[in-house]
């Protein structure tokens, strides 16, 4: 894959993932809050929860992003990790971060 189109795709999917980082969290609304309901309280730790994991999720694909952006420096993005074997170009653009062939991943 061109280096410099690895570059676009590697920059808009931490692009994504920042973003998305930055949505997380409660939305406020204009009703009042009532913090002794338990259904309220029950909602906000759910929401909490619900946030944390799919920060965790983030974080994991922000760091797949960093060993991409350090793969291309070094020159091995786009070769598997494991075997060295080039990755093919279209699961490249489909998943950026890709440190494996399709056939590598499924085993």
């Amino acid at each position: 894959m061109d280096p410099e189109r690895a570059r676009q795709l590697i920059a808009s999917e931490r692009e994504r993932i920042e973003r998305a980082l930055r949505q997380l969290g409660h939305q406020e609304t204009e009703e009042p809050a009532d913090d002794q309901d338990p259904g309220n309280l029950a909602s906000e730790l759910y929401q909490d929860e619900l946030d944390e994991g799919l920060a965790d999720d983030l974080r994991d694909e922000l760091a797949a992003v960093e060993g991409a952006e350090a793969r291309l420096a070094a020159g091995t993005y786009g070769l598997s990790i494991e075997s060295g074997k080039p990755i093919p170009d279209e699961r490249l653009e489909a998943l950026p971060t890709a440190e494996r062939t399709a056939e590598e991943e499924r085993r």
